[in-house]
C-alpha cells in the first residue's frame, strides 16, 4: 500500500512539473504601439499611423533569433489611454499590420463595427500562420489603419498591445 501511494505521489509530481516546464519552455513576448488620434482626422475615412518596434533580439538579449521558432500572434488589444481617459465609441473599425522593414505586411489583428463605450477592447485575430520572418528580422514595423465613426472633439491615443507566442527552435 505504501509503495502504490507513493508512486500515485511521483507520478503527480511528474505531471505537475511536465505542464509547468512546457508553460515556461513557450515563449511569449508582448510588443505595444501608441497611436495619436489628432481633433482634425475626418470620420468615416480610413486614416493609417506607422511605429517601428523593437525585435525579438532585443527582448531576449543577444542575438537568440535561431532560438525561437513557430512564431504566432497570440493576443492583442486597443486601449484608450489618453490623460483625460475616454472610451473607444468614436472609433468604427481597426485594423493591425506587421511587417519586416516595410515589406511583407501581414494582417495581425483588426476590429470591425466597434460599438463599445468602454476603454479598451480585444481585436480578432487575422491568423496568417506562422510570423517567424517579420518579428525575428530587424526593422519589424507596426502599421495601424483606423476608420473613425464620429470626429473627435479632443485628441485621443490608443496603445495597441500585441502578444506574440513561439517555441524553442530544437
Amino acid at each position: 500500500m505504501k509503495n502504490i501511494i507513493l508512486t500515485a505521489a511521483i507520478a503527480s509530481v511528474a505531471l505537475v512539473s511536465c505542464g509547468t516546464v512546457q508553460s515556461l519552455v513557450q515563449n511569449t513576448f508582448p510588443y505595444t504601439a501608441n497611436v495619436l488620434i489628432s481633433t482634425g482626422v475626418p470620420a468615416n475615412q480610413e486614416v493609417s499611423s506607422t511605429a517601428t518596434a523593437t525585435n525579438v533580439q532585443t527582448w531576449f538579449g543577444g542575438n537568440n533569433n535561431a532560438q525561437i521558432k513557430d512564431v504566432r500572434i497570440s493576443d492583442a488589444k486597443v486601449s484608450v489611454v489618453s490623460p483625460s481617459g475616454g472610451n473607444l465609441s468614436a472609433l468604427k473599425s481597426i485594423k493591425v499590420y506587421i511587417s519586416s522593414g516595410g515589406t511583407g505586411e501581414k494582417l495581425v489583428a483588426s476590429r470591425n463595427d466597434i460599438s463599445t463605450t468602454s476603454s479598451s477592447v480585444n481585436l480578432d485575430l487575422n491568423d496568417t500562420g506562422y510570423l517567424d520572418n517579420v518579428v525575428k528580422s530587424n526593422g519589424l514595423t507596426v502599421r495601424t489603419v483606423y476608420e473613425l465613426r464620429n470626429q473627435t472633439t479632443s485628441d485621443m491615443n490608443l496603445k495597441i498591445a500585441l502578444n506574440f507566442s513561439s517555441i524553442p527552435a530544437q
